[in-house]
């Protein structure tokens, strides 16, 4: 929870600095704008002058319809000054007195806003075509996932106990994407929570041991030399999809709601299915003097297709997190392996 806290404080940290450089650089521009404007209305008044005489000097016009046009047009580029400047004024009143930040194109299309939370923490970035308001009812928010702990495989009847791999040697991680929507209008008890994940489940095996493809199966194998090393490691592209259910907190404000779920229990439960990204193996030994590694890439009949069961309870952004492949690990063994994970999971909104 120290690492989250810090890390959490480092990124406020540089929200802090990213905006007040934003604001400063963004209020310069502004202010710098007002000079351009003038130049470039006094390049508009100049040019229809210009026309105004040619107009005069080809007869199209008497001398007084051209004074006419010329008083005309040195008034409406006067306005034009006095209002375009009035809207400089304006966005950077704007910025002041709500301490944002608000960047638009030449083309007034591309918008770039970078806001701090007040009291209610509603700190914000976003960057878009135009401002977007606050959506009254969000039912999908999404947030980056990441898991670790350990990892290890058991086969049918057999425990942790019996296990060929190294229990604290062997471990998994997880990395994705997840979004969580809300099942029920009026409520929050309920939501899916889906996405993508990238896994990886490294194995250690036991006793001086690696893993041969024998072509009918692969198996164990105890090593000629004393392996410094062993670890053979599967990455998988998953889709996970789990129900979440738990207590939330209503936040109702002027304009919109949210249902507040940070400092409550969360339980999911359910599973994921993908594709293996193929396994591979590390070895590490020494002969005749010299340290050897040799990284092996083959398919060691491994199941293709993936898919389990997981689940999770946690609070704030911390879970911890399991999860059991029901695919064996390689196709024709006469005892299925199946892959199975324990650790802590953070889901970072």
């Amino acid at each position: 929870m120290r690492l989250i806290t810090w890390s959490t404080a480092i990124v406020v940290w540089l929200l802090a600095m990213c905006h007040s450089f934003a604001q400063e650089t963004t209020l310069q521009a502004l202010k710098n704008s007002k000079e351009a404007i003038i130049n470039e209305e006094k390049d508009l008044l100049k040019a229809e002058v210009e026309k105004i005489n040619k107009q005069l000097e080809n007869e199209e016009i008497t001398q007084e319809e051209a004074e006419q046009l010329k008083t005309a047009t040195a008034e409406k580029h006067a306005l034009n000054i006095e209002n375009r400047i009035a809207i400089v004024d304006n966005k950077i009143a704007l910025i002041e007195r709500n301490n944002t930040v608000e960047v638009i194109d030449d083309e007034d299309r591309a918008v770039i806003s970078i806001g701090l939370g007040g009291k209610d923490k509603d700190g914000f970035i976003y960057i878009g075509k135009k401002y977007k308001e606050r959506k009254y009812d969000l039912r999908t928010t999404s947030d980056f996932v990441f898991a670790f702990g350990l990892n290890n495989a058991i086969g049918d009847g057999q425990s942790l106990n019996d296990s060929d791999f190294k229990i604290g040697g062997s471990r998994f991680a997880e990395i994705g994407w997840a979004w969580k929507t809300r099942v029920f209008k009026e409520s929050n008890w309920l939501r899916i929570k889906y996405g993508i994940s990238f896994q990886f489940n490294g194995l250690k095996p036991t006793e001086n041991r690696y893993f041969v493809d024998t072509g009918e199966m692969t198996e164990l194998q105890t090593f000629e030399g004393d392996l410094d090393k062993s670890k053979f490691r599967m990455d998988n592209l998953v889709v996970p999809i789990h129900f979440e259910f738990g207590p939330s907190k209503k936040i109702e404000r002027e304009n919109y709601f949210r249902y507040n779920t940070h400092n409550q229990i969360k339980i999911g439960l359910g599973g994921y299915a993908g594709l293996s990204l193929g396994p591979r193996q590390k070895l590490k030994f020494s002969t005749d003097g010299e340290n050897v590694k040799q990284k092996l890439k083959a398919n060691y009949n491994t199941n293709t297709i993936v898919y389990g069961l997981s689940g999770y309870i946690g609070w704030r952004d911390t879970a911890l997190y399991v999860k059991y492949d029901l695919n064996p690990i390689f196709k024709d063994n006469a005892t299925d392996l199946h892959n199975v994970s324990l650790g802590l999971r953070f889901d970072m909104d």
